[in-house]
């Protein structure tokens, strides 16, 4: 715990400023301004369009190599940025094109996707937010930033912070889960990470809060797919973590792919102007998911022209890989489908974000080959990352105390991801390098080095069917073993026959889950648990490491094998940050943020839910007759929000309020006593969640409101305090007014959102 300490309190120094992306005082704003005004008077339409436009380098890019229509296009000014390129040498040759070729030298910006990590990869975002630890992801955000900006890149598409509360919906890693106020605290801490002190220093990048809107809420969890719920949902669920993510300075936002109100949200006016900003007085500046104009027509609206005039219209002020922009707008603006103010108002927008970032004043801030071979991939981060990793994973179950592991005997290490370097850093790591990290095998032998005897097995492909496993590879294909089903089973029963315990390393390739790999089956692939029944009937200890990027069903295993570990897609450090947890160097403190069903027929499945008019008691597991409830299973999840073992216990006792009326002005105590009663040291989440039982509308039957992560020492008590207010109590009701209604409310504390006490309080 104590590198994780000093890293982390580094990172909150740093950007503990942090209020606002805009320039401290006036003075500075009138200064932009008028830099602004004066390039901007210099510029002719089409370099102001040009500003608009950005395209991939994927398609401007061969090797260190610029094509001669690249060099062209960035000289005339035809380009205001581009993404997916790294390294501060060859993007500095790109910058040196608009810089020094081009008439304005007007800087570009250089973007990519740098979701959890860049060569130091974090644990994906859905890992990482069962951490509960703000400080230590805030700190995972300063790293990618400080290696992504030595790389040469000034702008991640990052944090996402779309609410999700269906699994089939593979995105669902590359967020926080399912509840608003603890995405909205993830999404804070991320864009303080990123962009540091008004992104001043070449170590500070710009954040790209993405998909505004809904995203996570496409129907049946299939991707793209479409969204349509009340505005009283959006405001109260699915915006709190994007307006968050504003109101703590992120310099730029990403609309989606998905329509909003039947409108898509690239051109939704409503959406960009009404709500991101009039309503939350967003200032910076609206980029457009990866050819979303362009799609506009197939959701069966207007072409690309049209579709071009009105995103710009709306308030889109960048168009990614449409074309559309740069294709059309000129022509628009003859036709009186644009005016040149809106026009002007994009551009001054991109230029404001490039003056922010420092450009202007130094077009090369980002491109110190130095800083590129001393802080990329360097121990101090590589070390941030494993123990981040290690509070990642989520203990679902340990019967008998199977873990943690003795550093003795002979453990078997089996399984088609014990052995997979590859697969460690999970989807969205476009700047991982696996030849530099470990696999799960290399990590075990390296942790029982002279102690232990690891014997490892494949055990089963990932999949049966090959062209399924070949669709979710990583950065290149990792061999099929061509031996049969039958052959690989027989290898891993001999290790399992010769060994004290089996560990088993299953679950989904880490390209199962993110953008375009929704799943309607999130059981263990059968091949998989064809092993582990195997596995089972040996009589040995089993213990469960699984693998996944999203809540997977896990019913038969959790009946079935003793101890299973989650351990999600812990990144480039996985491996031993999995020995540590495993054979008890740490003690897993993981809590889930996303609810784990029984089976896929219960999705979409969350904790904060509305009662019905006929409500069934959780208490009772069996089917009733006319009773909201399934005539085949629970209406609980298998594992709750906020569910996570440990390897000690704690006690809640004595939860208290100071007083039981709560006026304007005024606050509530709430406070409950935590004591650890097992022989280990650990950290507890304890949480904290609120009902208001009686609304002008219907209210969910619990609410997170406030959680603290602490240590305890074995023996050790601590009283863990929330203070509730009547700030605490608002939601937006049937006109969309953001209130709290006078009358009686519950406050809950417990270690999960299932096992809670509570006690009552009324506010006058």
């Amino acid at each position: 715990m104590k590198n994780i300490a000093v890293l982390t309190t580094a990172a909150v120094i740093s950007a503990s400023s942090v209020t606002a992306t805009t320039p401290a005082d006036t003075a500075q704003r009138e200064k932009m301004d008028s830099f602004i005004s004066s390039l901007m008077s210099k510029m002719t339409l089409e370099e102001k369009i040009g500003q608009l436009n950005l395209p991939s380098s994927g398609d401007i890019m061969t090797g260190a190599v610029i094509d001669h229509n690249t060099e062209a296009a960035v000289t005339q000014g035809k380009i205001g940025g581009t993404f997916n390129i790294r390294g501060a040498e060859k993007i500095r040759a790109l910058q040196q094109l608009a810089v020094e070729k081009s008439r304005l030298g007007i800087p570009l910006l250089i973007g990519m996707d740098v979701i959890h990590g860049f060569e130091t990869v974090f644990p994906i975002p859905l890992g990482m937010s069962c951490t509960w630890n703000m400080p230590a992801i805030e700190a995972a955000a300063r790293t990618a930033a400080v290696e992504m900006s030595a790389s040469g890149i000034n702008w991640t598409f990052s944090p996402m912070v779309d609410i999700s509360r269906d699994p089939r919906w593979g995105r669902m890693a590359e967020g926080a889960g399912e509840d608003p106020y603890l995405g909205s605290e993830v999404a804070r801490a991320m864009v303080r990470g990123y962009q540091g002190k008004y992104m001043s220093r070449n170590d500070e990048v710009m954040a790209c809060v993405k998909h505004f809107a809904l995203y996570g809420a496409a129907e049946a969890g299939r991707d793209y797919n479409t969204v349509d719920m009340s505005r009283q949902r959006m405001y109260n669920v699915y915006f709190p973590p994007y307006r968050a993510a504003v109101e703590e300075g992120a310099a730029s936002v990403m609309s989606s792919f998905n329509l909003v109100d039947g409108i898509p949200a690239t051109e939704n006016r409503w959406l960009l102007d009404d709500v991101l900003r009039r309503q939350w007085k967003f200032g910076g500046f609206v980029v457009t998911d990866y050819g979303s104009i362009g799609e506009v027509a197939v959701h069966g609206l207007e072409d690309l022209p049209e579709a071009s005039a009105r995103a710009l219209k709306a308030g889109s002020d960048m168009d990614m890989c449409s074309f559309g922009f740069i294709g059309t707008l000129k022509d628009n603006l003859e036709k009186g489908k644009v005016t040149m103010d809106e026009i002007d108002r994009a551009v001054r927008r991109v230029l404001e974000a490039k003056y922010r970032l420092g450009l202007f004043e130094n077009p090369y801030k980002y491109n110190d080959v130095e800083r590129e071979k001393t802080q990329v991939y360097c121990e101090a981060h590589r070390r941030l990352a494993r123990e981040i990793a290690a509070q990642s994973f989520v203990l679902l179950k340990n019967d008998g105390g199977v873990l943690p592991l003795a550093k003795k005997g002979k453990v078997a290490l089996v399984g088609p991801l014990a052995n997979s370097a590859v697969n460690m850093p999970g989807t969205w790591s476009f700047g991982a390098v696996p030849e530099k990290y470990k696999s799960l095998k290399q990590g075990f032998e390296d942790a029982l080095e002279g102690k232990a005897e690891v014997v490892y097995a494949k055990g089963c492909n990932l999949y049966e069917d090959p062209d399924l496993e070949a669709g979710c590879t990583v950065l290149g294909h990792e061999m099929r073993d061509p031996r049969t089903e039958e052959e690989l089973l027989a290898e891993a029963l001999q290790a399992a026959e010769s060994a004290d315990v089996i560990v088993a390393a299953m679950g989904e390739a880490a390209e199962s889950s993110g953008e375009s790999s929704s799943r309607t089956d999130l059981t263990l692939p059968a091949t998989q648990r064809r092993l582990l029944e195997a596995l089972l009937a040996t009589g040995k200890p089993v213990v469960m490491l699984n693998f996944s990027g999203r809540p997977t069903v896990m019913t038969w295993e959790t009946e079935h094998v003793p101890a299973i570990l989650n351990v999600w897609f812990g990144g480039s450090e996985a491996p031993d940050a999995i020995a540590d947890v495993v054979f008890g160097d740490v003690n897993p403190s993981g809590k889930l943020t996303a609810s784990m069903p029984v089976n896929v027929g219960q999705i979409p499945i969350y904790y904060n839910h509305f009662n019905t008019g006929r409500p069934k008691d959780p208490s009772k597991r069996t089917f009733t007759k006319y009773i909201s409830n399934y005539l085949d299973a629970p209406n609980e999840p298998l594992y709750p929000f906020g569910y996570g073992l440990s390897y000690t216990t704690y006690d809640y006792s004595d939860f208290r309020l100071d007083r039981q009326k709560l006026t304007e002005g005024d606050s509530i105590r709430a406070t409950v006593r935590v004591t650890n009663t097992g022989d280990r040291e650990g950290a507890e989440i304890v949480q904290f969640y609120i009902r208001d039982r009686k609304g002008s509308v219907a209210r969910p039957v619990k609410e997170l409101k406030h959680f603290d992560r602490i240590i305890l020492k074995p023996g050790e008590s601590r009283d863990v305090e929330f203070v509730i207010t009547p700030e605490k109590l608002k939601f937006y009701n049937y006109d969309l007014e953001f209130v709290a209604e006078p009358g009686e409310f519950e406050v809950m504390a417990g270690p999960d959102s299932r096992r809670v006490q509570s006690l009552r309080f009324t506010l006058e």
